[in-house]
């Protein structure tokens, strides 16, 4: 293995995948990291990149949190005698202090758990899950306006700025 190879298969941050919609979606208050529970043929397929998380969220279940809907394609040369499931429900791995404070934002609050990104840390999968509020369709639209508005300032910037 070389060096390079090395470093970013160790202690790197290295992105597995992300959930673009989520930002699109919802407004995020809060990003939270935590710890995913998987199976063996899930590391392997998550090292060939082999995961969506579009349709995912997490739920609380008797005190407990676990990730629904992302799914992880199992490799074709996976072991055959373990029975694969892509969309199974995987536990979070979170302090119960951090648990207790996301079950009350959540049941009080009115707020969804979305996760926005899988990522290796230490040579272990976390979860980026954000704490996070659905958008309506005019404030998606106010936000896209926003980001033209945006992009057109910057363009008048440059070409007022350009020298002759």
């Amino acid at each position: 293995m070389s060096k390079k190879n090395a470093k970013n298969s160790g202690s790197g941050n290295t992105t597995i995948a992300q959930n673009k919609r989520a930002r699109h979606d919802y407004t995020i208050e809060e990003r939270i990291e935590a710890g995913v529970a998987l199976q063996g043929w899930e590391v392997k397929a998550l090292r060939a990149g082999r995961v969506s998380l579009t349709e995912s969220y997490a739920v609380v279940l008797k005190g407990e949190l676990f990730l629904i809907g992302a799914q992880i394609q199992p490799l074709i040369s996976a072991s055959t005698h373990v029975i694969t499931d892509a969309r199974r429900t995987r536990k979070l791995l979170l302090h119960k202090h951090e648990i207790s404070r996301l079950i009350g934002k959540v049941e009080r609050d009115g707020y969804t758990l979305i996760p926005l990104a899988l990522y290796w840390k230490n040579g272990r999968v976390k979860l980026d899950l954000a704490l996070a509020k659905g958008k309506q369709s005019h404030d998606k639209r106010q936000a896209e306006k926003d980001r033209d508005w945006a992009r057109e300032k910057q363009r008048t910037m440059r070409a007022h700025n350009r020298p002759g």
